[in-house]
Order: C-alpha cells, then sequence, then structure tokens
C-alpha cells in the first residue's frame, strides 16, 4: 500500500498487524502521513525570535506536549476479560487528577475561578446536549437546553440595561468566540467600516480583523494600558468618510485596564460620527461582570450606544468548560440570521453545534449566588488584590493595580521554570496575577515568600538589577534603582 511507506517503522508493524486480521475491512483504513514533531529549543521550548523597540528578545513558548502525551492503543484480544485496559486507562487517570489538583494550587496568572463545585450535575453528563442554531427557537434536536440558555441570557440582558424584546444572544463556546461574534456583526451592520482597537486588546480582536479582511487602525495607549483616546481622535479624522467600528475593553488582557467608555463614545460624537454611524463592542471576558459590583465604576449598558457586549462564563462565573455570554441588540442580528430548514430553527451563530451542558453550569452559578453573590466576590478580589500589591511594593518591586482591577502586574520573573510553576502570565518584562475568588490570602503568601526567596538569588550581592519598568508601569510604580 502507497501509504506505508511514510510512516514511522514501529507504526508501520502495527498497521500491517492490522491489516492480516480477518474481521478489518483494509479499505475501511485510511492512512496518512504523520506530521512532523516541532522542532524542540532548550529544556523543552519552543522558541521564537520577535523584534521589538527596544531591540530582540526571545519569546519561550511552552514545552512540547508530544514528550509526555498519553498515547492511544489498540486493545489487546484478551482485555475484554481480563480488564487490564481498563485498570490502564484508570491509572492513568488517576494520576492525571493528582496533576490536575497540583497544577490548580499553584494557578495564579489566569483568570479563571477554580471554585466551584457542580455535583449536581454528575447525572447529566451522560446526555449529548446540543443547542444548535437560534436560542430562542426550538429546532427538531430535542436534547437541548435552551431553558436554561434564554434564562441565563435574560439574567445579563438585566445586568447590562436591555429589555427582553430589544436584545437577541447566546452563550458561546469561549470568550474569543463571542468578540469574533461582536465584531461580524458591526462589520455586517457597516460593511466599509473601519475596525478601532487598542494595541493592547485581546489578540482574538486582531484574529477578526484577518478573519473579515477588515481594515483595522491600531491605537496607542496610555502605561495603565487604557485606551489612549487623543491617539483615537487623531485616527478617526483621518477616516471621517468610513463608519466606525470599535473594540472597548472592559479589562485588557495583560493590565486589566478598563477603556473609558464615555470617553470612547464622546470622542466618537466630538469627531463628527453619529450614533448611526459607528458600532461599539464591549469586550468584558473577565471584568464584563466585575464592574457591575464595583463602586464607582462606569457602567457598560444598553442604555449608552453600544452594540453588543461579551463575557467568559470560564472566568469570573468559575464554569468548568470554556464558554461566554455574547448580546447584541435584535436590530443588528436580523443582518446574520438565516433559517436552517434542516434544523427547523434560525441561525445566527459563529459555530453550528453550541456545548448544551454549559448554560446547565452557568444557571446553577447564577442562582446560586445572584447579584448579591457576586458582588461579595468581587469585594474579596479587590481586597486581596490590594494586599497583593502592597506585599510586593513592600518587598522592593515594580507593581501596578489598575483601580477598577484585580489584575496585579509587576517585574517578570527571571526563572522560567518559577514562571511555569505558578502559571503566571507574561508580556516582554512583566508578569501578572490575576486574583479570582479562588485565589486565598495563604496562596497568595506562598507565592510571595517563594518569589522574594527566589529573588534573594536573582539579585545576590547586587550583581544584577531589577529592570526598570517605568515605561510599562509608570514611574511611579517602578522600584529600580532609579526609580525607588
Amino acid at each position: 500500500m502507497a501509504g506505508l511507506a511514510t510512516l514511522p517503522q514501529e507504526l508501520n508493524h502495527d498497521v500491517v498487524d492490522l491489516l492480516n486480521r480477518k474481521d478489518l475491512d483494509p479499505m475501511a483504513v485510511v492512512l496518512e502521513p504523520i506530521p512532523p514533531v516541532v522542532c524542540n529549543g532548550e529544556n523543552g521550548a519552543v522558541k521564537k525570535m520577535k523584534t521589538g523597540e527596544n531591540g530582540e528578545r526571545e519569546i519561550v513558548l511552552g514545552r512540547n506536549i508530544h514528550s509526555s502525551c498519553f498515547d492511544v492503543t489498540e486493545p489487546e484480544d484478551n482485555d475484554g476479560v481480563t480488564g487490564d485496559k481498563e485498570a490502564y486507562m484508570a491509572g492513568v487517570l488517576a494520576r492525571y487528577r493528582q496533576s490536575l489538583l497540583e497544577r490548580t494550587k499553584h494557578h495564579l496568572g489566569y483568570p479563571y475561578n477554580l471554585d466551584f463545585d457542580y455535583g449536581a450535575l454528575s447525572q447529566l453528563q451522560h446526555f449529548s446536549i446540543n443547542n444548535l442554531g437560534d436560542p430562542f427557537i426550538e429546532s427538531n434536536y430535542g436534547v437541548h437546553s435552551r431553558q436554561f440558555e434564554v434564562g441565563v441570557l435574560d439574567w445579563f440582558a438585566r445586568l447590562w440595561e436591555i429589555e427582553k424584546d430589544q436584545y437577541w444572544g447566546y452563550i458561546t463556546n469561549c470568550g474569543t468566540e463571542g468578540n469574533l461574534h461582536g465584531i461580524l456583526v458591526g462589520r455586517e451592520v457597516f460593511p466599509d467600516g473601519i475596525l478601532y482597537a487598542s494595541k493592547e486588546s485581546h489578540y482574538s480582536i486582531f484574529k477578526a480583523a484577518r478573519m473579515y479582511r477588515m481594515d483595522c487602525v491600531k491605537i496607542e495607549t496610555l502605561s495603565s494600558g487604557e485606551v489612549d483616546c487623543d491617539d483615537f481622535r487623531a485616527k478617526l479624522l483621518q477616516n471621517k468618510d468610513k463608519p466606525a467600528i470599535i473594540n472597548v475593553n472592559i479589562g485588557t488582557t495583560v493590565k486589566g485596564a478598563v477603556d473609558d467608555l464615555d470617553l470612547v463614545i464622546q470622542t466618537l460624537e466630538e469627531c463628527g460620527f453619529p450614533h448611526n454611524r459607528f458600532y461599539i463592542h464591549c469586550d468584558g471576558a473577565l471584568f464584563g461582570l466585575m464592574l457591575p459590583f464595583v463602586t464607582r465604576a462606569p457602567q457598560v449598558t444598553f442604555k449608552k450606544p453600544i452594540g453588543s457586549v461579551s463575557v467568559s462564563g470560564h472566568k469570573f462565573v468559575g464554569c468548568p468548560m470554556p464558554c461566554g455570554v455574547q448580546i447584541t441588540r435584535m436590530e443588528h442580528i436580523n443582518t446574520l440570521s438565516s433559517n436552517v430548514e434542516y434544523l427547523a430553527s434560525r441561525d445566527a451563530t459563529i459555530m453550528g453545534s453550541r456545548n448544551g451542558h454549559a448554560p446547565l453550569f452557568l444557571w446553577c452559578t447564577l442562582n446560586r449566588k445572584g447579584y448579591r453573590g457576586f458582588q461579595k466576590e468581587v469585594q474579596k478580589c479587590l481586597r486581596n488584590a490590594h494586599y497583593l500589591k502592597d506585599r510586593l511594593r513592600d518587598a522592593g518591586i515594580s507593581v501596578m493595580l489598575n483601580e477598577l482591577s484585580s489584575t496585579v502586574v509587576f517585574e517578570r520573573p527571571r526563572d522560567e521554570e518559577f514562571i511555569r510553576r505558578w502559571q503566571l502570565a507574561c508580556q516582554g518584562s512583566i508578569a501578572h496575577v490575576v486574583v479570582m475568588p479562588s485565589v486565598t490570602i495563604e496562596k497568595l503568601n506562598t507565592f510571595l515568600d517563594e518569589l522574594v526567596e527566589k529573588r534573594s538569588t536573582w539579585y545576590k550581592d547586587g550583581g544584577n538589577q531589577p529592570p526598570c519598568l517605568a515605561s510599562e508601569l509608570g514611574k511611579e510604580n517602578c522600584a529600580c534603582p532609579m526609580h525607588e
């Protein structure tokens, strides 16, 4: 057979053994070459070089999983009798569970709430729940959870102040899908519009621009990470003949900065863009659910001229699988929707099939906590974030915390193993910890003790000096020898 020559020798033998079995139809086997393994760098990390304003720096990517993956093996003929295969799988899963416990214990850098218990939903794991099509129109596929999904959407509609008959939305498969959908709606409303996004917007915004072949203008940011509306104004005035599609960050990915929505709208109006010449998508992946419960915070509401809001369900809410909520105005969605006879429903989503289990998890959490419960958790996160910031500052470490944020940004640790151990998110010379409801003072103290001990070796005897982070965090937040 032509394909066998391209396979590794050990796999070649396995395939030949399979083809010699009398109960196997050779015509049913599709043989394809195995893709080449990506070359590893030092310590198993794939490395690339990126040129920035300060010259070249090295980006360290994660380790290659091929070195630690769990192989899928064919069962032996007697496995059904001996149970060896089941025992092997049980052992692998038990060890994997232990690794998850350890990784959860040392999780600080990504905005996931790991504090949840959904034991009551285990009874539903045996069902293939699929919410394909429009959430508000039942399809021919009856094993769905639309009644839960719409209940969740109504809850968020109340939070963002839009009436039931004025909005459309759905539970997405992740936060990126919410951004892709929001930008797509804006593009459909204004086919010749220009997308404006701050340079610290989530990478999915620029992915959307590439996917939809949109003209995209990057806006400069302040040291806080917030969009620079002076630069926004200048770039708007260069393109007054084209409608504006704007991504507003309700918490940037790295610094947790909240763009000033009111100032963005004011800038648009002052530049001669009436409400029917712009579309605003609010990326509220993490802080979209936190901001409503922060005292004196500017509010995201459909009472303002915004087009859509998205939020992640696996972040602050604490859903165990990636998901999100996307809500837009009903008047906009007709530009996307189409009737699908195969479903006996309408569709205006990005994906076809949608996870029907996610609405159940979200519904349970919203019912259990409610607005008051989320308010308490937000206050706890902000309090603990300030505690971490103060402890880092007391230790002589450059650190910044935006007023409306629980993302603590500080000097990037010099040890990549330490970064991996605590799963820190890094960019250039800075790293951050996102303080979530599952992050306790005890965990923060353990992290701080380890970090201070490590730094005593990194900067031993004054041989090395902490980097200057004035340009990234502002002079007032820099603790380098020049600014301390």
